[in-house]
């Protein structure tokens, strides 16, 4: 737990506050968040009972742990939810079942090693709230999470926008040829449902676009180090193409842990 708090997870930085959900209210405003998103703004399509509710929900939720972006100024409750991520451990896995990526990716080399490992999904975030500092507190609440469990792989579906895998060959042959995971724990997309990213020689891709093209996500996975399964899946409900992305642990807490010896350091030399 965190100096301070009883909470895995508790960080401030400015208006902002990131903490898990506390309450059944909590996690309602985070899927009425992620149906504004995915299905008001980006287009998915509800099921009757999410459209009739304006809430995006599935049978993973009740085994997940929801990290909340708060914003100070609107309160310190559901009305103040900004941004969320949801995040599922073996222990939740177990308990539903799978994990939600076993739809689409085989995950057998993760799944059998012995560590904790985390699968993450349904991010999102209000788009008044859409900058890097947001983004930065989400990465230190999943480092924190991170601390706190011992984790060592974070995995799950990251999505381009689009089911057409032809209009995405320069971003997705990128993804193959620069950042395919090693063969001890790489996913591979389900054989119904493969789709392959290798649609362009390695020689004819231009990585300063081809990364242009990429979401701001999967840069942000890339960035901490994250690698590819293999082969994308066409998701028809969302409008998306996913790839599976693994980042192992270490380089996210050693980036914050840095962060985090900083902060010590400077308040030590204050006090001083």
């Amino acid at each position: 737990m965190n100096e301070g708090t009883s909470r895995p997870v508790d960080v401030t930085a400015g208006q902002l506050t990131i903490r898990l959900a506390e309450s059944e209210r909590e996690v309602l405003a985070a899927q009425n968040l992620r149906y504004d998103i995915f299905y008001r703004e980006n287009s998915a399509q509800p099921t009757p009972e999410m459209e009739a509710q304006s809430r995006d929900f599935d049978s993973f939720d009740p085994f997940c742990d929801h990290l909340l972006v708060f914003d100070n100024e609107k309160g310190t409750g559901p009305e103040a939810v900004v941004g969320t991520y949801r995040v599922m451990r073996r222990e939740g896995a177990e308990k539903r079942g799978q994990f939600y990526s076993v739809d689409e990716f085989n995950l057998e080399k993760l799944l059998n090693f012995e560590g904790e490992i985390l699968e993450l999904g349904r991010s999102c975030i209000n788009q008044e709230y859409r900058r890097g500092s947001t983004m930065q507190l989400l990465w230190r609440g999943i480092a924190q999470y991170v601390f706190t469990y011992d984790i060592r792989y974070m995995f799950g579906c990251a999505s381009l926008h689009g089911i057409d895998p032809e209009q995405m060959k320069l971003p997705l042959s990128y993804l193959y040829h620069n950042h395919l995971a090693e063969t001890a724990i790489r996913p591979k997309a389900l054989p119904e449902r493969f789709s392959s990213m290798n649609l362009m020689p390695a020689d004819q891709i231009d990585p300063k676009a081809a990364i242009k093209e990429l979401p701001p996500l999967i840069k942000g996975y890339l960035r901490l180090g994250g690698v590819i399964g293999d082969g994308a899946v066409i998701d028809e409900q969302f409008g998306t193409t996913d790839v599976c992305v693994i980042v192992e642990t270490s380089r996210v807490t050693d980036k914050y842990y840095k962060h985090y010896r900083r902060e010590t350091d400077n308040a030590a030399q204050q006090v001083a």
